[in-house]
């Protein structure tokens, strides 16, 4: 993606890129966890869970439940808030330097593709459900 593909408020954007509006759940999760120092697999052994559960949180394909929000808010230090909306008691945003030359555009497209995949995500769903109920009225 070039420089010239971004919308006109791709750098207002840019600017804020953990914010509320563009960090998921999965990158406030994976972000606090590095932040410990922990691995994935050793966040799942504290929670009591599989590794490929906390890998679906991460990747926002699935999210735990109320009580396993309030366990991992402790362990990682953050506020359950924070964690579902980014907002309150969390971890700072990464600086630019931080992200590094070039840094900006991939994670620019990166945001342009998660809405792309959660839109056809959701057409799948709506096409999924008309098959469902085709096959239910037979």
């Amino acid at each position: 993606m070039t420089e010239q593909a971004l919308t006109p408020g791709a750098d207002m954007a840019l600017e804020d890129w953990y914010g509320p509006e563009t960090a998921t759940f999965g990158d406030r999760l994976g972000a606090a966890r590095e932040q410990t120092g922990m691995t994935q697999a050793q966040l799942a052994r504290r929670l009591g869970i599989k590794p490929s559960t906390l890998r679906a949180w991460e990747q926002d394909i699935s999210e735990p439940r109320a009580n396993r929000l309030s366990m991992i808010a402790g362990i990682l230090g953050v506020s359950i808030v924070w964690l579902l909306s980014g907002e309150g008691e969390g971890l700072e945003a990464p600086t630019h330097s931080e992200i590094g030359e070039g840094g900006e555009a991939i994670l620019s497209e990166m945001r342009e593709l998660r809405v792309v995949i959660t839109h056809s995500a959701e057409r799948l769903a709506r096409l999924e459900k008309q098959v469902r109920l085709m096959l239910k009225a037979e």
